[in-house]
This record gives structure tokens, sequence and C-alpha cells, in this order.
């Protein structure tokens, strides 16, 4: 297998044994190689190269030396991975996207997030605020822990909109979703509990859940949504501390569950009392307007469900403003482990994004714009470019779920070399599956996209 993602790793302008460092370190930047992973033996990679041992050996010691390895005796060498380390002149992985592609081969083209470009109204509203916004909360110290207050009621007030009743107390700003999953993950998991989690699901879950010393207990995804048949089985016989799911516009799928489920779902977590966790952070960019309803955590008593909610999909990235509606003892919980990560969030963040929020339905009808628009473009370049992949089209959310039909991950490696990066469909999956899938952002400018898909091939 590690001999399939090295590929042709030899380097004239560098030693066997630092041309070899390079190319593993690369992949366990990249996170192909994760945390823990346990390498081939020397002897073993040697042979499966063609290589003398102590070239192995030798790179093997560099990558220890630049604590990407560690090597115990009679339990061979353990990736140890060390996020946003470069190694050896390798490039980092943490690039920017480009705004523009130039055509140039040696540029590199960024297939790998689905967070779209800031809207307009964003740069307008941070152009906006002047002395007298800010004045009252300069001359306090600016530590929110559960969020600035205006940003709370914010959220709360969209969620009452929404159907949903909502106090501002119920409301915990974060740092991002993924803070929120991590915080929610830190608090209410510990190491050897059951999580149910959809498969294949969103990999920051895994990873947060994975931190924590999860197991899993995964219920595959049907064609219309989570098989809600197949976890009515499973929580008969297991009894989990925590689910996780994404009802609507499913990350990586696109998913979104139609109504009966969705109910059929809510009945389960009500009869079971287990504390579930709704990810709703891609339900603002649904394509599909039809699959749009009140919040799915509206039907399961309050004490049980913890939504989680984002600002970067509708609005932009860089604000760094997540959420968590629950109870109010979990968000009081929630808050003092939050303290913990880091105290309180950007004010001026926060402020913006309260702003925003006013101008919500404005927002969802530019995004609802663009990405149907990006979407059609997406889907006869796939065509042209490789006709024999496969996907569905997504209700919601900003990638595709496709098919390739042949070995993803080492699609993905090679398209690397190439200069495009891709994210395969293991890195979704619980067990490593999916090793035929690509998760392909769309909404890119089309020759760029196309370029992506032309050095694929």
């Amino acid at each position: 297998m590690l001999c399939r993602l090295l590929g042709d790793w030899s380097d004239t302008a560098r030693t066997f044994p630092a041309a070899l460092a390079a190319a593993i370190g690369e992949l366990i930047d990249e996170s192909v190689l994760r945390d823990g992973a346990i390498l081939p033996s020397q002897r073993a990679l040697a042979d499966a190269l063609g290589v003398a041992r102590v070239t192995v050996a030798e790179a093997y010691d560099l990558l220890s030396a630049e604590d990407l390895l560690a090597a115990r005796q009679g339990s061979g060498s353990r990736v140890r991975s060390r996020p946003g380390a470069g190694l050896l002149g390798s490039s980092n992985t943490t690039e920017g996207r480009l705004a523009s592609h130039t055509g140039h081969q040696n540029v590199s083209i960024d297939l790998t997030s689905g967070a779209l470009p800031g809207l307009v109204m964003v740069a307008e509203t941070l152009a906006s605020l002047d002395a007298e916004d800010l004045g009252d909360l300069v001359a306090g110290d600016g530590y929110y822990p559960a969020g600035l207050p205006v940003l709370r009621e914010a959220i709360a007030a969209r969620y009452r909109r929404d159907g949903w009743p909502t106090e501002p107390d119920e409301v915990l700003v974060t740092g991002g979703a993924q803070q929120a999953v991590w915080l929610i993950a830190h608090t209410f998991v510990s190491s050897g509990d059951e999580v149910v989690v959809e498969e294949p699901t969103y990999r920051g879950a895994l990873e947060a859940f994975r931190a924590c010393g999860a197991r899993f207990l995964p219920v595959p995804m049907a064609p219309t949504g989570l098989d809600v048949a197949h976890l009515a089985r499973l929580l008969e016989s297991r009894r989990p501390r925590l689910l996780y799911v994404q009802p609507r516009a499913h990350n990586p799928t696109g998913v979104s569950m139609p109504r009966a489920d969705r109910l059929r779902l809510a009945e389960l977590v009500r009869r079971h009392e287990v504390l579930t966790v709704d990810d709703s952070c891609t339900a603002d960019v649904l394509l599909d307007r039809s699959t749009r309803s009140p919040p799915w955590g509206s039907l399961l008593p309050d004490g049980s469900v913890l939504t989680v909610g984002t600002a970067s999909k509708l609005l932009w990235g860089g604000l760094r403003v997540g959420w968590i509606r629950g109870s109010h003892g979990a968000i009081a919980r929630l808050t003092e482990a939050r303290k913990a990560v880091d105290i309180a969030g950007p004010v001026l963040d926060q402020l913006v994004t309260a702003r925003l929020l006013a101008r919500a339905d404005e927002a969802l009808d530019q995004r609802h714009a663009q990405l149907t628009a990006a979407l059609d473009q997406a889907g006869s370049i796939l065509a042209e470019v490789h006709p024999k992949w496969t996907w569905t089209p997504p209700s919601g959310g900003t990638g595709l779920w496709v098919d390739t039909g042949t070995d993803a991950v080492a699609l993905a490696e090679r398209g690397r070399r190439h200069g495009v990066r891709v994210v395969a469909g293991p890195t979704s999956s619980v067990f490593g599956g999916f090793g035929t899938h690509l998760r392909l952002p769309y909404w890119h400018p089309a020759d760029q996209f196309r370029e992506g898909l032309l050095r694929l091939r």
C-alpha cells in the first residue's frame, strides 16, 4: 500500500534516502499517513521498493530527526504527524487557495476545501464599522466566553424565526463549527465510549471523536440519507454515548433526508434517549429549496440534542464564528470547557456576524444563485473530462461525492505530483472505505476546475 502511495518517489536532486524521506513526509503532512500509523519494517519496504535496506534505514532516521516518526524496539516505526511542519524542503500543505488560475503547470490547484469565497456584504459591513460602533466594546475587557451578547441574541432570534423557541443563554458562540464539534466531543465523550456516526461522514467530526478515544458505530448512508432502519436495529442492542448526524445537506454526499425519515430518526432518538449532535452547518447552502424546513433539532427534547451551526458556509470562512444550540445546562458546561481552550472569541468577527445575520435572507438568495450556476458548470466539465465518473446531484453543500471507478487514493497522490490537490473518500470513512470516491468542491472558477480535472486525467 505504501509503495503504491509513494509512486515515483526518486528525485535526481537528492540522495535516495532524502528523496524517500521527503516522499513519506509529504504523505504524513497531508494526512494520507495518519498519526499513529505503523510503517512497514525497513527490510519489507526495501524489498518492495527494490532498494538497499540501508536506504530505508537512513530515510527513517531522517524522518525521526524531523519528529515525524517514532521508532520503538519490537513495535516498528509509528507516524507522528506534526501540523504545519514542512519536511526537508517539501512544500507547505497549508498554502492558500488560488483566486484565479494562470495555467502554469507549477501552480498548485487546491480542490480540497468546500469553503466559499466571502460575500460582498461581508466587506461592506467590515468597512462600515466606526468608533461609535466599537466604543463601548473597547471600553470593556473584550472577554465573552459564551459569545458576544448581541450575536447570541441574533442566533437565538434566527432559531425563533424558524419556529424553534430559543433564548440567548441556550447559545454558545465558538471559533467555527470545527471547534464546536471538538468541544462537544471532549466534553461529553470519554475514551472507550461508543459514538454512532454516518458512514461516510464529515472528516472533521471523525478526527474530533478519535482524539477522545471514541469507538465508532457506523451506520451506512442510503441513497436518501442515513439508513434509519439500520440505526433502529443498532439501538436495540447498543447504548451509545452519542449520535452524530447531518439530516440535511450531508457532508460529504450532499444528501438531505426526506421528511418522513427525519421524523423516524427523531422518534428513535426520543425512544432510546441518546444524546444527539445535529450538525446543520451546510443547511444554509441548500440547492433544493424543497428540503428547507424547521431545524431538525426542534423535534427533540432540549436536553437530548446539541445543534451545531456556522457563519462560514453562508457568509465567509474568514469569519471564524460557529455556535452550539443546546439546553441551559449543556451550554453552561460547554462554556466552561471552551474557557480552557481560548477563553473567548474575536469580538469584531462576532459583531460583524451579528449584523450580517440580519441580512441572512439576502445572503441565502445570493448563495443559492452562485451554487446553482456553479453546479451546472461543474457537471458539464465533469461529463467532458471524466465521462465515466458518476455522481448524484446534491441537495445542498458545496461538494460533489464522485465515484471515479478507480483507486481514488492513488489518483489523489498522482494528482498531488501534478500540482492538484483533491480529497479521497477514505478520509470521510470510519474504516477507510469509499476507496473509489473523491469529494470535489464544485464552486471553483471553471478554468481552474477544468484544469484540475485535466491534471488528474
